[in-house]
């Protein structure tokens, strides 16, 4: 059981919220809550806690916390993986860029993530309204607590935005039939600032550090700010064609990011386990707990369905498996750096010898990295081997529920060892107590890069890419090669020759750095070269599984998801539909 933190519980049983409806905004407490009869400081703090607890009420078909079907398989990081085609083939669909029927009624995902996002918008909203109204001086923490709750609400909001783009931005003021008649068609670089006015509110108002792990504080309001800030550089036109890159904005990346306060964890792979919780690279995070007196637990089901399938060890149901491009992108050449063009040429850990492995072809290097983000076979899995571990923990062929469509890679930054304490099983479903983290300071850091490179100051770049590379070298202490480790080989740039390489390197690093988090498809977007990349991939990845060989990005459509229909019959057509849909 964790110590010290935010355990996002409801305080007593009349602030349930209600948890799903016809009508997104429709989420104050039932019945017996008001502002009038809840308006006292004491109330005002479990209210509080509620909104906290909407940011992280998400399910396996409602992300809100971990975007691996959103910005994992949608991208070139990863395919759905599970049963075939057809197990969640909502999932198939946004893998084929086939998501052309904006009310399909076997949409999970989308519209339950928009539901859930404004449940949390509204959980904030409703905090908002009746701490308001409470004297300043019944109220110590009055403007403490207004602040976290919005920064509550534009986090809520810019991930609703970079899933939808155009949404509604819907705040404590409205009335429900205020709210149900705002428009989603605003100004693209005016919506971004609507955001960024309740993250600056935070930013002014919050302490740089809080006493209660999990609260939102000046640190992450920075990074978040950084963030935003980066994005909105990358100037969008009604196509989602970046037709500007705006250097003002770039200049306030930096400017924020030189604000965060934080370090990377000396070793990568202490990121993705349990017992590192809230560590110095951690920035801000969604926060799980087990064993806290509650009958199920506040764990994490949001990957529920990823586990490896088949090994008597976890359950259900191999979703989420890395896609041979990714595998591939950890090769590094004699140097020990990317091969940025032709990591693709040649594909790695696809001969199996007589023991059921598969060895590395000789003279192969690769960034370690690899080894803390896919299962692959005849390798340890999650730091265990047979010494140490409840049975047979090196990953093996035969927990590949499909390989015939999948192939054989799995994932390994989301699972944790089934003898963890952070472990659960409800029937054949995975959860965990490992928080999840929205933003590392690894991702603090590679946004600064990126913004220096964009300005043309590659040179001040270049030491943070290499510091990047420099704890990727050292993350090679835990048993992550079931062999000899001298196939790693990381090393750093000596210098970037111009602008175009250093940008090319920056891309890249991301990759290797937070390949299948969800980063992966929203990078591509922002940086206007979804299409190119993807199409390229699904050119030569199609060769390789055949499930892919209808696959087609199509550019000014797939950028976004369709904003979902009922929320637009809701609203009596106030809502416009993205373009494409």
């Amino acid at each position: 059981m964790k110590n010290n933190k935010l355990f996002f519980l409801g305080i007593f049983a009349s602030l349930l919220f209600v948890a799903c409806s016809e009508d997104f905004l429709d989420y104050e407490p039932e019945g017996v809550l008001s502002n009038e009869n809840v308006a006292t400081a004491e109330n005002a703090e479990a209210l509080v806690v509620a909104a906290y607890a909407g940011i992280a009420n998400d399910d396996m078909v409602g992300p809100l916390t971990h975007m691996w079907a959103f910005g994992s398989v949608r991208s070139d990081d990863s395919y759905k993986g599970g049963g075939g085609r057809g197990d969640v083939d909502i999932v198939d669909r946004y893998e084929q860029y086939n998501l052309t029927v904006a009310d399909d009624p076997l949409d999970w995902f989308g519209p339950r993530t928009w539901t859930n996002y404004y449940a949390a918008i509204s959980r904030a909203n409703f905090a908002l309204s009746v701490i308001n109204e409470i004297p300043d001086a019944e109220y110590a923490e009055k403007t403490l607590r207004q602040a976290e709750l919005r920064f509550l609400r534009a986090h809520s909001h810019f991930v609703l935005k970079l899933l939808f783009k155009k949404i509604p931005y819907i705040t404590e003021e409205l009335s429900q039939e205020e709210a149900a008649q705002v428009s989603n068609e605003v100004d693209n670089d005016a919506l971004w600032n609507t955001i960024a006015e309740d993250f600056l509110f935070a930013y002014n108002n919050l302490p740089q550090a809080q006493d209660q792990v999990g609260r939102a504080d000046r640190n992450a309001a920075a990074a978040y700010l950084a963030k935003l800030r980066l994005f909105q550089a990358y100037e969008q036109n009604d196509q989602h064609q970046v037709t500007n890159i705006n250097t003002s904005r770039l200049e306030e990346v930096i400017t924020f990011a030189d604000e965060v306060t934080g370090s990377l964890q000396p070793d990568f792979g202490e990121n993705f386990l349990d017992g590192f919780d809230n560590g110095p690279e951690s920035i801000w995070a969604a926060q799980f707990s087990i064993n806290d007196g509650t009958t199920v637990s506040r764990v994490s089901f949001v990957t529920g369905l990823n586990s490896p399938h088949g090994t008597g060890l976890y359950g259900c149901c191999g979703f989420h498996l890395a896609s041979q491009n990714m595998v591939n992108a950890f090769k590094t050449d004699a140097s020990g750096l990317p091969l940025l063009d032709t990591f693709n040429d040649a594909d790695i850990f696809t001969n199996v010898d007589a023991n059921g492995e598969t060895p590395p072809d000789a003279g192969l290097t690769v960034d370690p990295r690899l080894d803390h983000t896919v299962g692959i076979p005849g390798r340890p899995f999650k730091y265990r081997n047979t010494v140490n571990s409840p049975g047979d923990m090196v990953y093996n062929f035969s927990w590949a529920r499909d390989p015939g469509v999948y192939g054989y890679f799995g994932n390994m930054k989301e699972q944790q060892a089934p003898d963890c304490s952070c472990y659960v099983k409800e029937g054949p479903f995975v959860g965990t107590s490992k928080n999840v983290d929205f933003i590392r300071y690894a991702d603090v850091l590679l946004m600064k890069a990126e913004a220096l490179i964009q300005l043309d100051r590659q040179d001040e770049a270049l030491p943070i890419i290499n510091q990047i590379r420099a704890r990727a070298a050292a993350s090679t202490q835990r048993p992550i090669d079931a062999g000899a480790q001298d196939i790693y080989n990381v090393g750093q740039y000596a210098s970037f020759p111009d602008q175009a390489f250093a940008l090319k390197a920056l891309q890249f690093e991301r990759r290797l750095e937070f390949g299948m988090e969800g980063h992966r498809w929203f990078d591509l977007v922002r940086w206007g070269i979804a299409a190119e990349t993807l199409n390229a991939y699904l050119a030569e990845e199609s060769t390789k599984r055949d499930f892919l060989a209808n696959a087609q990005f199509t550019a000014g459509r797939d950028e976004y998801y369709p904003i979902p229909q009922r929320e637009i019959d809701f609203t009596g057509g106030v809502y416009a539909q993205n373009p494409g849909y």
